[in-house]
């Protein structure tokens, strides 16, 4: 834990003195205004979808389970993009991160409905996956039928995930959620462990296997709804992570909680780092979006899962 944390310290400050200019001290507005809102972001944004993704793998048993599993950040980043459509968010810039929470809330809701009574981990994932497909045919919907050209790139782009031009009135809106389902998740530690062992093992422990799904279910929503919302599509992180720290911290999911926080933050900051840094090597190249370096590190890092876990 001590590496983690001095690891996330090490590239939080690299990130914060890097930009156009090269490796420095900016002057004060820019380094408040800019890169302070979007170090802050990436670390928070990381965080929960790092513990989401090892609360997700531990409360379904599923080594492959990943925050996205349950629809929570395609609804988020369906009502944001409607935010997008209909030009709310280039009036009222806190339209955004608002309608990712409302996304978020209204998936976790529909998972609720879904999932019946007492939910199970097969009802919970079959929940959502049917809210994911709604999500996404309705995102599709949305960007066949966008009014011009200029506003579909918008969405397009937004879609592949940044933290660009992101403002202290972000952090604020987002980082509230994202704690508290951080620290929902964090809570539910001895639960997951319990389910570990099988419901009926964990319903004579005193661990009620429908309590805790729904407690993950709204953890999950807290933490990865808003970052999707500020953000855009960020993958993967949620699926590794978890797995690169189990050679390390073991198997037990109540363990893995704390260091995937802090291993998805560093994951995340480190991928905004080289975006960033593309401009400054190749002036002539446009900053890759964040959503596209997550994808390039994590999609490696998924094919040796796989080949591990499968036989």
């Amino acid at each position: 834990m001590k590496k983690l944390w001095g690891l996330l310290i090490l590239v939080m400050v690299i990130s914060l003195l890097l930009g156009p200019a090269g490796l420095g001290l900016p002057k004060e507005w820019i380094f408040f205004q800019l890169r302070v809102p979007r170090v802050m972001l990436a670390v928070l944004i990381g965080a929960g979808l790092g513990v989401s993704g090892a609360a997700m793998q531990g409360v379904l048993r599923n080594g492959l389970a990943d925050p996205g599993l349950l629809g929570i950040s395609g609804s988020a980043a369906l009502f944001s993009v409607i935010v997008y459509y209909w030009g709310i968010s280039a009036v009222f810039a806190p339209a955004l991160p608002i309608a990712g929470m409302i996304g978020a809330a209204v998936a976790a809701a529909a998972l609720l409905g879904l999932a019946g009574r007492r939910p199970s981990i097969a009802s919970l994932i079959l929940a959502g996956l049917v809210v994911s497909a709604l999500s996404a045919a309705f995102l599709s919907l949305a960007l066949t039928l966008a009014p011009n050209p200029f506003a579909l790139a918008e969405i397009s782009l937004w879609l592949m995930g940044g933290l660009e031009n992101r403002s202290l009135l972000h952090l604020a809106m987002a980082a509230p959620p994202i704690l508290v389902g951080i620290v929902v998740l964090l809570r539910v530690g001895r639960g997951l462990d319990a389910l570990a062992l099988g419901e009926a093992t964990a319903a004579s422990l005193g661990f009620a296997a429908d309590r805790s799904l729904w407690i993950c279910a709204i953890g999950v929503a807290l933490a990865v709804g808003p970052g999707c919302a500020v953000a855009g599509g960020i993958g993967f992180v949620g699926l590794i992570v978890p797995h690169i720290l189990r050679p390390y911290f073991g198997q037990r999911p109540r363990v893995l909680l704390a260091p995937s926080c802090l291993l998805g933050a560093v994951l995340v900051v480190v991928a905004d780092l080289v975006a960033r840094i593309f401009p400054i090597l190749w002036p002539q190249l446009p900053e890759p979006r964040l959503g596209v370096m997550t994808a390039m590190i994590g999609a490696p890092v998924s094919i040796a899962i796989a080949r591990r876990v499968l036989p």
